[in-house]
């Protein structure tokens, strides 16, 4: 078994890694992400004091299956992009979306992360892991420019400085000739909210980024192609997979348009 101590912000990996996990588990998945269910096993950690229950499971399995969704379908019309996965964590995202060779594969993660990472999950043709702070911009040096790009951050914008994120948005814009940029992102009630996230709260991280209108971030070189508030991320499939009571919360939070945008998931393109 794998001996895991993160601290701060990369605890979270192994709260929404654990959620993967229940929701795999469950009759009837959302996401069903079996290899993360596989990977729950191999690490020795008591995953049950990050406070994961079923319905914050659920809630990771729709984000993930969303996000899923918009970069599977950009990639089917670029099957020769390059694919830069910012803080990756435990993520599985690649061998869920199971690119061909042809798709050159970048997942971006602290150096202890990716250590981790390479001695449970399998390697892939066209995968590369690279260890360092999505932050420290010399990963940029280790990833080819010459294609188009699809860069997908999934539970990191909100954990970033608004300096450092418009700065890496700045940074990814210049290396690449043209792509798509698809993240999530909390508001800026979302991130004062932080204090109700059992994951956070309990991991010790602390949030900072709120993104109120996605348009701000077309100053930085970025022209939004499409957002969807938390309680338009699952179609009508996803929901009849959601217990009632996070089925009813989702209708109840859509009611409300402060609660209903405090997450949301976006598309741009560059």
């Amino acid at each position: 078994m794998e001996k895991v101590h993160f601290t701060e912000e990369k605890a979270t990996n192994l709260g929404t890694l654990y959620g993967r996990a229940l929701d795999a588990r469950r009759e009837d998945p959302i996401l069903g992400d079996t290899a993360a269910d596989e990977a729950v096993k191999k690490i020795d950690y008591d995953f049950r004091k990050l406070g994961v229950n079923e319905n914050s499971a659920v809630s990771v399995a729709i984000r993930a299956r969303a996000i899923d969704e918009m970069a599977a379908k950009w990639l089917a019309e670029h099957p020769d992009a390059i694919v830069v996965h910012l803080g990756c964590g435990m993520d599985t995202r690649a061998y869920r979306l199971d690119p061909p060779p042809s798709v050159a594969w970048f997942d971006v993660d602290y150096p202890e992360v990716i250590d981790i990472r390479g001695r449970i999950y399998p390697e892939r043709p066209g995968y590369t892991a690279i260890g360092s702070s999505v932050t420290d911009f010399g990963w940029l040096d280790q990833v080819p420019g010459d294609r188009e790009a699809l860069v997908v951050a999934e539970g990191l914008t909100m954990y970033l400085t608004a300096e450092s994120g418009t700065e890496l948005v700045r940074r990814l814009v210049g290396k690449f000739r043209s792509g798509r940029v698809v993240a999530d992102f909390f508001s800026s009630l979302g991130v004062r909210a932080q204090v109700v996230n059992p994951v956070v709260r309990r991991s010790g991280a602390t949030l900072h980024w709120g993104i109120d209108d996605p348009h701000e971030l077309e100053r930085y070189g970025l022209r939004l192609v499409s957002c969807l508030d938390a309680t338009d991320w699952a179609n009508d499939e996803t929901l009849a997979k959601i217990p009632t009571a996070s089925r009813l919360a989702l209708r109840a939070s859509a009611l409300f348009p402060m609660i209903r945008k405090m997450g949301r998931i976006a598309e741009w393109d560059f």
